[in-house]
């Protein structure tokens, strides 16, 4: 297979700074980093308190998302890929900046769970590292979070994300205008409060026998360049980090108002005021881990999402047969002792009905929203799990909860709620049920939860009768489905067409049910 090649730019915007990468993807399935920057927004600035972004944090994550955008426009970038974390995550207006990114900036950003942050993570920095079978801890110190992996050169065996950044840390414990030497008594105190957090992590961690441990983000490195600078006299930057030389580090830090800090040769002066909380993070989490150094690592959640990218595209070394989607969701279903046969009868039917129906111009939906009603159909009712009374709420709740991997936040609501409609109450176009997800994704939902309550009627037994359910010879006014069995199914046939309201007020036309018995070319189709 041919690969024509392309330039993608890839952007995380982070609770602190905004990374941007332009890569070439070459023809002959390699890839060449074109440009790589870095800009410091304090998106998460005075946010963690009220979990709302201020508008001149917002201001500038758009005046530097626009200047990241035109220069990768200026190499040839024909797709961007941008993802948010902890602060957009976390604000109650995250909608108003993701509006204005699509509108002033041009692009849509995806913002993704912790979990998916700790795997991106994970991606990116293991894959520069040599593990095999043996097991690494990865620990990235972000502005609003923190988060943690454990995984060898395969695959990842424990995510996590905790609501400790250098920035949140920092605001809790020092006050706005506080520029003075941070105290023994407030560092403990901030240490304290880490260790809470993190007792049930440093538990899972443990259970692991860690061959390597590795730091990423600029709270890591710059403390690695601290120590390097103002404990060996070195000029350049030490590889790790141990634990006895952070803990000199820190008292230095400590030991200094904030002027005589951004002074300190090795820091980065616009890291000074948070640098401290960072340190209190990194410090307790190798004490109460057990680790006595830590590699230090460049790579993060920009080089991850390009190890993603790569792995969707047939070729290149990254990619493998199953998809961390795939993946993702059978791990969830398989979990929770889903009916597997129902569940690939369901997303069997439904994609037919999908393929067919746009064939007959029903609808204009593509492949993004063919994927999301195949992985919706499959977990419907993932629910029985807590309870079969009600379990399409259970499902919604478990599906939006469960941190899919690979997915952002609106694609999993968009699953959850198709899970959540495919029995009982059906949805019109201007349901409030809906009013959590923008517009277009209200008319996703609305659409795709018609094939799914079709195709859901039409394995209510359970007994996969139904062979083949195709849309043929659609009107304006109404659209045909034609349905194939072995034997007798009027029970599902009766259901299907008691979902004639749905389908009228999703495609504004009539449904119409064709019965026909299998022939030796149906099954063979």
């Amino acid at each position: 297979m041919s690969f024509p090649g392309k330039v993608v730019s890839f952007i995380d915007i982070g609770t602190n700074s905004i990374r941007t990468a332009v890569v070439r993807l070459n023809p002959n399935y390699s890839y060449s980093i074109l440009s790589r920057q870095k800009q410091v927004v304090r998106l998460g600035e005075n946010e963690f308190l009220e979990h709302r972004l201020i508008p001149a944090a917002m201001e500038r994550c758009v005046v530097v998302c626009k200047r990241f955008v035109e220069m990768g426009r200026a190499y040839g970038a024909e797709e961007f890929v941008a993802v948010a974390t902890s602060a957009t995550r976390e604000a109650r207006n995250q909608g108003e900046l993701l509006e204005r990114l699509r509108t002033e900036v041009g692009i849509e950003v995806k913002v993704i769970s912790g979990k998916e942050e700790a795997r991106l993570i994970y991606l990116g920095v293991s894959s520069a590292f040599h593990l095999e079978d043996r097991f690494g801890v990865f620990i990235d110190i972000g502005g609003g979070s923190t988060e943690v992996s454990v995984g060898n050169q395969s695959d990842y065996v424990y995510l996590d994300s905790l609501k400790l950044g250098a920035i949140r840390l920092s605001e809790l414990f020092i006050s706005e205008g506080e520029t003075g030497p941070v105290y023994p008594e407030k560092y403990a105190q901030m240490k304290k409060s880490v260790r809470g957090e993190i007792v049930r992590t440093v538990q899972r961690v443990k259970r692991y026998k860690l061959e390597l441990a590795v730091g990423t983000s600029g709270t890591v490195i710059n403390l690695g360049e601290v120590a390097a600078r103002n404990l060996n006299g070195m000029q350049g930057k030490d590889s790790s980090l141990t634990l006895a030389k952070l803990k000199k580090t820190i008292a230095l830090l400590c030991s200094l108002d904030l002027k005589e800090r951004r002074a300190l040769p090795g820091i980065n002066p616009e890291r000074a005021d948070i640098i401290i909380g960072g340190a209190a993070i990194l410090e307790t989490l190798m004490e109460e881990i057990g680790l006595q150094e830590v590699v230090i690592s460049e790579r993060g959640l920009l080089d991850g999402m390009l190890v993603d990218f790569l792995s969707q595209i047939e070729g290149f070394p990254s990619h493998q047969r199953m998809s961390v989607r795939e993946r993702s969701v059978l791990q969830l279903g398989r979990s929770c002792n889903l009916d597997e046969l129902h569940a690939e009868t369901i997303s069997r039917i439904s994609l037919e009905m999908f393929d067919s129906a746009k064939e007959e111009g029903v609808h204009g939906f593509g492949a993004k929203e063919r994927e999301l009603l195949r992985y919706a159909s499959y977990l419907h009712d993932i629910g029985d799990f807590i309870s079969f009374s009600n379990h399409h709420q259970h499902s919604y709740y478990i599906i939006r909860n469960a941190e899919l991997l690979g997915f952002d936040q609106r694609e999993i609501e968009i699953m959850a709620s198709l899970a959540r409609f495919h029995r009982k109450k059906s949805l019109g176009r201007k349901s409030s049920d809906l009013e959590g997800l923008d517009a277009p994704a209200q008319r996703v939902v609305v659409a795709l939860s018609a094939f799914l309550r079709i195709a859901e009627a039409l394995d209510r037994s359970h007994c996969a009768l139904i062979d083949h359910a195709r849309f043929i010879n659609a009107t304006e006014d109404e659209a045909v489905l034609e349905v194939s069995a072995k034997g007798d199914c009027q029970l599902e046939l009766w259901g299907a067409e008691s979902q004639g309201k749905g389908f009228m007020k999703a495609f504004d036309r009539e449904l119409r049910i064709r019965f026909k018995m299998s022939t030796a070319l149906d099954e063979a189709r």
